[in-house]
């Protein structure tokens, strides 16, 4: 009997910082990965770190601020050259004034309306936004010849 393979998966913490109706996104840019789009604020969880202090720790590092209470509104199982689990926070409170930490990575920091998102989003970002709001708390995306199903 063959023994399948067990590789580890790479998990990213994304916020969704709200403000009334409103999202914020940064502007990719120079980073080699969906630059010249908007994305949610976002970082890789490292080694022996929880998902949520992966996203404190980013929230302070990107935009400079101390986020408040989180709370895990979407779960995505993504499947690129790499297997993702990506963990979607909604925060509504925070210390300190957003600022752009990285200017070298991100073009511009915006608040978008919910239902007014840009065109040049991040699919996967745009999608989990998107279930985020019809009460979806999980996704599958990339599996079964790159279609994207939720559930």
């Amino acid at each position: 009997m063959l023994k399948s393979e067990r590789r580890g998966a790479s998990v990213n913490a994304y916020l969704v910082l709200r403000r009334r109706d409103e999202v914020l996104l940064g502007l990719r840019q120079n980073t080699g990965y969906c630059d010249g789009l908007w994305s949610l604020v976002a970082g890789h969880v490292e080694d022996g770190e929880a998902a949520s202090a992966g996203m404190v720790r980013e929230a302070k590092e990107e935009i400079g601020i101390e986020v408040g209470e989180l709370k895990c509104v979407h779960i995505m199982h993504r499947k690129t050259n790499r297997l993702n689990v990506d963990v979607f926070f909604e925060c509504w409170n925070w210390e300190g004034e957003i600022k752009n930490m990285e200017p070298h990575k991100c073009g511009e920091l915006k608040f978008f309306p919910l239902d007014q998102l840009p065109e040049n989003g991040v699919d996967y970002n745009v999608w989990a936004l998107k279930w985020i709001l019809e009460g979806r708390l999980y996704s599958e995306v990339g599996w079964l010849s790159q279609s994207k199903s939720n559930f």
